[in-house]
């Protein structure tokens, strides 16, 4: 994705059609030349690198090819190297492109790096753009049963045939093993040209197919068929995987299953929900955790309800009911989800009520790309409904994260009675991190807030719904049913006054509205602190980023250090912006504001939440639907750089 400049505003924009600009990286060294024939032109480039590349498999969506290959990333993580996978899939069941590339990464890179050293070219139909995007001296893998005209490869490119077809038809005769087996076959040969200890991938496909053990030995004969045939007759290539110790004790695991695991541990007992990508799995991920950790161990009854509702409007009202009789609920929602919500959701604000919604963002607007990732719901959740309100919003930048902001969003709905939003995107939900393990203290309570019991209404505690005793806008609440003629039984979406008593006085409304205010300053103090770096030099320009964006960010940053170009950093990680966000911005002259949408909504609520100047921040956009590279980041700071030539020459005289 190259970008432009937008002259009137200053911004970065990404154009999705076209190539990145890519600065060069010290990190990646540049590929080898094999020595020139004495009797033709040179030999193609050769990249050479050991637990340091990019492989990619281009397949069709509905081949099978899923299994195989994650069969493949996760032999690599048995041999103790760090890997990076995602999963770029077509929202329809089958029949079109889908790719999965796998970093490999023994420095233990998370994010996407940008381009491709090994293409494993299955897809016919997007051959050319597969071949494109291989760097130089990289290699191409590909089924060679039929031949390929010369055009269609590149001279500086190195090629693997494997008669993959021919190979499949002569030892299987039903079509779908043919197809099926032809994966475990080419796991086999890539194992093979790249030094994986097949003992590993034995273990994984026992463990994948224990229970069905007759799949055991013909998948076995398949991936021993790829091996030997790769040893027999494929000429060895100058990418490696090389047993190493750099996992350790961190995990493996996608951020959707992380906030389930969250919402179990954060006390959730009820959720209410829709299917949308791709936020479902948050769902089923929910009602695995409860069959495992919700289930009464003397009576075996659930403790747990999970429910799929109608629609994504009877979903949120479900929950805004479960909370408003004192469970902990949660939906879990995409962009188009959030969009029909929208009116229930401000009766949880205006009402009061608790409701956790997890957000797994999308491309949009409309339908967009339902299984592509953006960043793009940011405004929509932070002002979501009609009228004034604003909502708190958390941005995990991993699964790890997604597990604890996942518990303490009960934690917060409850102490502010209001709508908290998780917003995780599709990158983090759907495809499966490294990440350290998931910690929790057992000696952690809840926090239900300023709850009163039938004991505190007897002893003649005064009881307003809406009336600010503490000074921090939060009201104390009851539970529906707590006392027999005190507290409250019901809630409505009409004004009131602070006793909830009906009224349309302006005045009375007015102190309501302001009253929420209070509550909205208050949770600065309770959402999760950005965690600001500064480089080792004094910089007057700095960089905000915040959730899926940070892998390839602390990658960028460290190559960029390396070129000269160290910059402060700071990575948002909850709305309302505490304090230490805004005096970031007021730090530098210039800040760069890096996130995956087009509109640069974080930068728009950082102007109108912070009353910051427009112009001291310049926002790098990524909008493609694929995750955000560090080559992106890198090219695009690079390339605006000449605009801050000031900036830079007062930090030079410094």
């Amino acid at each position: 994705m190259s970008s432009g400049v937008n002259r009137n505003h200053g911004e970065a924009v990404g154009n999705p059609d076209t190539k990145p600009i890519e600065a060069p990286n010290p990190n990646y060294p540049a590929p080898r030349r094999r020595p020139a024939r004495r009797d033709g032109p040179a030999a193609p480039l050769r990249l050479e690198r050991t637990n340091d590349f990019v492989i990619q498999f281009a397949n069709v969506n509905g081949s099978g090819s899923a299994s195989a290959n994650r069969l493949f990333a996760r032999s690599i993580l048995r041999m103790g190297v760090p890997i990076a996978s995602r999963n770029i899939f077509p929202s329809n069941i089958q029949g079109l492109p889908t790719w999965y590339e796998v970093r490999v990464s023994e420095a233990g890179h998370q994010g996407r790096r940008g381009g491709v050293d090994f293409m494993v070219a299955m897809n016919p139909q997007t051959w050319d753009k597969d071949v494109a995007s291989i760097e130089p001296g990289g290699y191409l893998f590909y089924d060679s049963t039929r031949p390929m005209p010369l055009s269609k490869f590149r001279g500086d490119i190195n090629v693997v045939g494997m008669p993959l077809t021919e190979l499949t038809n002569a030892r299987y005769t039903d079509p779908r093993q043919r197809q099926l087996f032809k994966n475990i076959i080419y796991v086999g040969a890539l194992a093979q040209l790249l030094g994986i200890e097949i003992t590993e991938v034995e273990r994984l496909i026992a463990e994948q197919f224990r229970g069905k053990d007759k799949l055991i030995p013909p998948n076995l004969e398949a991936l021993h068929m790829g091996r030997d045939y790769a040893a027999e007759h494929l000429a060895d290539i100058g990418l490696k995987v090389r047993r190493a110790d750099a996992v350790g004790d961190r995990v493996f695991i996608d951020g959707n299953d992380a906030s389930a695991l969250g919402a179990v541990y954060g006390g959730a007992t009820v959720c209410a929900w829709y299917p949308i990508t791709p936020s479902t799995s948050v769902a089923e991920a929910f009602a695995k955790w409860g069959r495992k950790l919700r289930v009464d161990p003397e009576t075996g009854r659930n403790r747990y309800v999970s429910i799929q509702a109608e629609d994504e409007l009877a979903s949120i009202g479900m929950v805004i009911g479960a909370a408003w009789n004192g469970a902990r609920a949660f939906t879990a929602t995409s962009g188009p989800g959030i969009s029909l919500m929208q009116e229930f959701i401000g009766l949880a604000y205006f009402a009061e009520v608790p409701a956790v919604i997890f957000d797994v963002q999308r491309g949009g607007p409309s339908t967009g790309m339902p299984t592509r990732t953006q960043q793009s719901d940011i405004l929509i959740s932070a002002y979501a409904s009609h009228g004034d309100t604003k909502h708190v919003l958390l941005f995990p930048e991993d699964p790890r994260e997604c597990f604890e902001f996942g518990a303490l969003a009960f934690d917060l709905a409850d102490r502010l009675q209001t709508p908290v939003f998780v917003l995780l995107d599709l990158d983090i939900g759907m495809n499966e991190w490294l990440c350290e393990p998931l910690a929790w203290n057992d000696g952690r309570r809840f926090d239900r807030g300023k709850v009163l019991t039938a004991g505190d209404l007897e002893a003649g505690r005064e009881f307003g719904r809406y009336l600010d005793v503490d000074g921090d806008g939060i009201a104390y609440r009851t539970y529906p049913g707590t006392h027999s003629s005190r507290g409250a039984f019901f809630t409505r979406g009409t004004s009131r006054d602070r006793y909830a008593r009906y009224t349309e006085e302006g005045s009375a409304y007015v102190d309501n509205m302001q009253r929420l205010l209070r509550k909205f300053e208050t949770a600065k103090a309770l959402a999760p602190k950005p965690v600001r770096t500064d480089a080792k030099n004094p910089t007057r320009c700095g960089v905000i980023y915040f959730g899926s964006t940070a892998p390839a960010m602390r990658e960028a940053m460290a190559a960029l250090e390396a070129q000269g170009v160290a910059r402060d950093t700071l990575r948002v990680r909850a709305f309302p912006f505490a304090e230490e966000a805004i005096d970031f911005i007021l730090d530098h002259d210039q800040v760069f504001v890096i996130e995956q949408n087009r509109d640069g909504q974080l930068r728009t609520l950082l102007i109108n939440e912070g009353a910051i100047d427009p112009a001291r921040l310049i926002s790098i956009l990524h909008y493609d639907g694929t995750p955000i590279t560090a080559r992106f980041i890198v090219g695009e700071i690079v390339r605006l750089w000449p605009a801050l030539a000031g900036a830079t020459r007062r930090e030079a005289a410094e």
